[in-house]
């Protein structure tokens, strides 16, 4: 009886080590499977949120970060440029923000959640070209009326610091201001809307 019990015993031993490893087996192979399932990295990269440090910029500075592709630029105003801002309303062609080119909460004269800090898409919304900043007031080759914006030297489309389209440029609409919103006084994300975060 003794050989038939050791027998027993050994089998069960087999038995139970034999389906710990078939079963280590299966989740080795279930893993690349699984995996497989996931977007790539490119994938993920093309529509994912993107955080910014703005905690060293100083007024006056601007940042670009890619988001989606696009170079997204976080532009941190002076006081004397958040102000200048009002007094270029009849110069542009959507003071008030009426096309859709931003967030509910961005549909203000500053077209931010906090005025100092301006976050735009980084492409004129005539063609697509990538304008200049150009921060300095009344420079010579833009005029005295000038006060800080971006310049768009492929067709002359000219933005105010908000990204508002002066009138009489090529560019039909406003500067697009992507969803974001404010993770910390040093920190913004971009491409989740404001109160989503």
């Amino acid at each position: 009886m003794s050989d038939q019990s050791t027998d027993k015993d050994r089998r069960r031993f087999l038995t139970a080590a034999t389906s710990v490893v078939g079963g280590v087996g299966v989740a080795f192979a279930a893993v690349p499977f699984i995996v497989s399932w996931r977007p790539s990295a490119r994938a993920e990269a093309i529509g994912a949120p993107v955080e910014a440090d703005i905690g060293k910029l100083e007024p006056g500075q601007m940042l670009t970060v890619k988001w989606r592709g696009k170079p997204v630029w976080i532009v941190r105003r002076s006081e004397e440029s958040v102000e200048a801002l009002r007094s270029l309303e009849d110069k542009l062609r959507d003071p008030n923000s009426e096309e859709p080119q931003q967030p509910d909460y961005a549909e203000n004269p500053t077209r931010s959640v906090k005025p100092q800090y301006g976050v735009l898409v980084g492409l004129c919304t005539h063609l697509g070209c990538s304008p200049t900043y150009r921060p300095e007031l009344a420079p010579a080759d833009l005029g005295p009326e000038w006060k800080g914006g971006f310049f768009c030297p492929c067709h002359g489309s000219s933005f105010d610091l908000a990204g508002r389209v002066y009138a009489g440029v090529p560019a039909p609409l406003n500067l697009e201001v992507p969803p974001h919103s404010y993770l910390s006084d040093t920190k913004l994300i971009i491409g989740v809307d404001q109160g989503a975060a």
